[in-house]
């Protein structure tokens, strides 16, 4: 596959993201329908455990098979089926995270260290990717707001910046220059300490594997799924706001906020609907992914469409 960059494309070469997922998707759909009844079984046999949080009357978690096989990991491919080939060799453990910035206790943590079991919840989530797919995901994970209170940030910390791991040789995506490594995510310092924000460890009560973001990765359910950053190794609280990795590589498409919100096009695509994995039809965005009645407030007065 050859990858360009944004900036050297015109727009009459890009083909429009909804389309080219949704002629995938549809494909996975009818592979999916033709095999039902082994599908159903596998389902059946994978238990979603959890407390549902803001979820829909029609939705249901989405099979394993598709949680842990349909992904974006631009580290180890841009192809959604990438990561799951490609991660298998990975290793996760040991693993160190560096708490730095801004905070009282600053300091470096293997992972076992940096988690308390006292504090693991299971939680079933709406995720809804940029692209305009959506899927029901049970995480594993504790409270982000856990871990930044432990940190005690100080007065001037604004923001939390988040690193994901650099080691090409590990993770073949990033030998190319699709986007600035390491993949750096932020949130502002009231965003991390909402009881909705998660340090996932597991997925469908399991760890999760190396293709979601193995051993620690970000999930904030009001917002696009590029705001989840995986296989963190690093916490790190500053005043000004994370220069962060989509917004460097297309800041006219990718804001900071990156709230969901049917009512902000992408620039090729509307956000309006979204495609459910394992579904054909199309079904309508909510604003802030289900999850406004917990989150609004965060940003009472912000103009969200001049704030993506």
């Amino acid at each position: 596959m050859l990858i360009r960059r944004s900036d050297d494309l015109r727009s009459s070469e890009i083909t429009p993201e909804p389309l080219y997922f949704d002629r995938r998707g549809f494909l996975a759909t009818a592979a999916a329908a033709l095999g039902g009844l082994a599908r159903a079984g596998t389902a059946q046999a994978q238990p979603a455990p959890g407390k549902p949080y803001g979820l829909q009357p029609d939705d249901t978690p989405t099979p394993w098979e598709d949680v842990t096989g349909y992904n974006n990991f631009y580290e180890f491919g841009t192809d959604k089926g990438d990561p799951k080939r490609n991660a298998q060799a990975f290793k996760a453990r040991p693993w160190t995270i560096k708490v730095e910035g801004l905070v009282a206790k600053p300091g470096q943590y293997q992972l076992e260290d940096f988690l308390k079991p006292s504090q693991v919840e299971d939680r079933i989530y709406r995720h809804r990717c940029v692209e305009a797919w959506s899927m029901v995901v049970p995480w594993r994970g504790i409270p982000l707001a856990d871990v930044v209170k432990r940190a005690e940030p100080q007065p001037k910390a604004k923001f939390v910046e988040f690193t994901t791991l650099y080691d090409p040789k590990q993770m073949p995506g990033q030998r190319s220059p699709v986007l600035e490594w390491p993949y750096v995510e932020g949130l502002r310092l009231d965003e991390a300490l909402h009881p909705l924000a998660l340090l996932a460890t597991g997925v469908y009560g399991k760890d999760l594997p190396n293709q979601n973001g193995a051993p620690l990765r970000l999930v904030v359910p009001w917002k696009y799924g590029f705001k989840g950053c995986k296989s963190i190794v690093r916490m790190r609280f500053v005043e000004g706001m994370p220069r962060t990795a989509w917004n460097l590589a297309a800041p006219h498409e990718y804001g900071f906020y990156s709230n969901v919100n049917p009512d902000v096009d992408h620039p090729r695509w509307s956000q309006a609907s979204e495609r459910r994995i394992g579904e054909f039809r199309r079904r309508r965005t909510l604003p802030f992914n289900g999850y406004a009645d917990q989150v609004a407030s965060l940003y009472a007065g912000l103009d969200l469409k001049k704030n993506y």
